[in-house]
């Protein structure tokens, strides 16, 4: 007697569908054919895709050009061998991949495109954990666009991926019909596009899976040129980034070694910093860690974050923005923490960079809140060895006024520049420190800069530039060591002979 009223019901949709059930959802496209991640893959093939994946840089994009060189033995099996060059900002990194033939999934290769091979893998190439060319030995095998599934996202409680409709797609390499591969992702649609016989997807939109909230892009790429054919390295001649550097006489195995920990302007946020080296050079590169945290509470990282980094003037007049080199109105970190790589393009002497935070928002999403900011100065110095001279405290130049007119002796002046070098805000190597001359031959010239840079006639690198005379001359000695405690009624030891 119950059965026809449940029947009914259930055709009228009065009774919801057991949750297992509704877990599964129904797709496949009238297209004949299937598709397999690599399919049609050849010698000579050439492309271009400006991407992006969250777990490098929280998605921030770089270009990733790949030539197919040809085939690469490695043990018993056969794997493509492909020529590859990442435009990352201001980065280029030149080197190889290795392809596998069953899954294009990269393997070996250059060292240096270690963190771009992932990408690649967790995006362009993500669908080969459904769809391979073999589907012998537990292989996953070509997969039907009629197919109503092509497997399951493994996360618990998660959705199928699926053949969901037949789209023309308009990418920079062109247009093309297409199958929009699609899953839901926290209650979002996440889709990649892909075409027959073509080996690797045009275009993709994914979500990463969060419980609650707006869920921030997973990987996010497209197809910008495709050629067949192509005989000969379509790179050659261009030169990595690092090697350009390393040429130039730019450190490039540094560490962040430089930490920083203060409250904003307004005391709205606390940040942590680290960046290297801890003497950045112009044109070379330099490394910064950027860690938001609740201005309350040390371990907890606030997340959401928009912000922005500036190199600004003594006004905070912005002089250039990492968003908008990065093609970016600003730079957004989900988890509170956010890596910048760049190049040193601030002239010689002290930097002003800024951490400029317009508050806490999902992407898109103005924040509501008003802006605050943190200030950094660093000492920048020139590529060819020059060091930057810091903002010299005025009662230096007091000392320097003195001793030029014999107010006070050479001890009293010495205390003074032996401050300049325990701070940091004249910087002397060892290696140019002469070994002759005596305090009676200091050059008149010497002590008439230190006058005039007293009364303000010239600038403090040209009062700089006769002490560094002084010790390139062994007038002046430099002790290798200043300790900050030193007992009661300590002198300085003489930096002259």
């Amino acid at each position: 007697m119950l059965i026809i009223p449940i029947f009914a019901a259930l055709l009228l949709g009065s009774i919801s569908v057991p949750s297992a059930f509704a877990q599964f959802q129904s797709g496949g496209v009238d297209k004949e054919g299937s598709w397999y991640a690599g399919e049609g893959l050849k010698k000579g093939d050439f492309f271009s895709y400006l991407m992006c994946h969250v777990d490098y840089k929280e998605c921030a994009k770089f270009e990733m050009d790949l030539w197919i060189k040809g085939d690469k033995q490695v043990g018993s099996e056969t794997k493509w061998l492909a020529e590859v060059v990442v435009y990352d900002g201001n980065k280029r990194i030149v080197g190889e991949m290795e392809l596998g033939k069953i899954a294009p999934e990269p393997t070996g290769g250059s060292a240096e495109l270690g963190v771009y091979r992932g990408a690649f893998k967790s995006s362009v190439v993500w669908l080969s954990a459904f769809a391979t060319s073999d589907s012998s030995s537990g292989g996953k095998g070509p997969k039907e666009f009629k197919a109503t599934s092509w497997g399951k996202i493994g996360n618990i409680g998660g959705e199928q991926v699926l053949p969901k409709a037949i789209e023309t797609i308009t990418v920079p390499a062109g247009t093309w019909e297409t199958v929009q591969m699609y899953w839901k992702t926290g209650g979002v649609g996440s889709k990649v596009w892909i075409v027959d016989d073509f080996p690797f997807p045009i275009k993709a939109k994914t979500y990463t899976h969060v419980s609650e909230g707006i869920p921030p892009t997973e990987y996010e790429f497209s197809l910008l040129e495709y050629k067949e054919n192509v005989q000969t390295s379509p790179f050659e001649g261009i030169v990595s980034t690092l090697d350009e550097l390393e040429a130039a006489g730019c450190e490039i195995d540094f560490e962040k070694t430089v930490g920083i920990k203060k409250p904003t302007k307004n005391f709205d946020y606390q940040v942590h910093i680290f960046y290297g080296p801890e003497e950045p050079v112009v044109g070379c590169e330099m490394d910064w860690l950027i860690s938001f945290i609740n201005k309350y509470d040390d371990t907890e990282y606030l997340n959401q974050v928009q912000f922005d980094f500036l190199t600004v003037d003594e006004n905070l007049k912005p002089l250039r923005s990492i968003a908008q080199e990065e093609g970016r109105k600003f730079l957004y970190s989900p988890s509170g923490q956010h890596t910048i790589s760049m190049k040193v393009k601030e002239d010689p002497g002290v930097a002003r960079y800024v951490i400029w935070i317009y508050g806490l928002s999902p992407e898109g999403i103005a924040p509501s809140g008003a802006a605050d900011y943190l200030e950094i100065e660093v000492p920048i110095f020139a590529a060819d060895g020059t060091i930057p001279v810091q903002k010299i405290p005025d009662w230096i130049k007091n000392n320097a006024g003195w001793w030029a007119d014999g107010s006070i002796d050479d001890n009293s002046f010495v205390q003074g520049i032996q401050f300049l070098i325990k701070e940091g805000i004249m910087k002397i190597p060892p290696t140019v420190q002469g070994s002759g001359g005596s305090a009676n031959n200091i050059p008149s010239w010497v002590k008439n800069n230190a006058g005039w840079w007293a009364d303000g006639s010239i600038d403090d690198n040209s009062f700089v530039q006769g002490i560094q005379f002084l010790i390139k001359e062994g007038i002046m000695k430099i002790p290798q060591s200043i300790s900050t405690s030193k007992p009661s009624g300590y002198q300085p030891e003489s930096l002259f002979d």
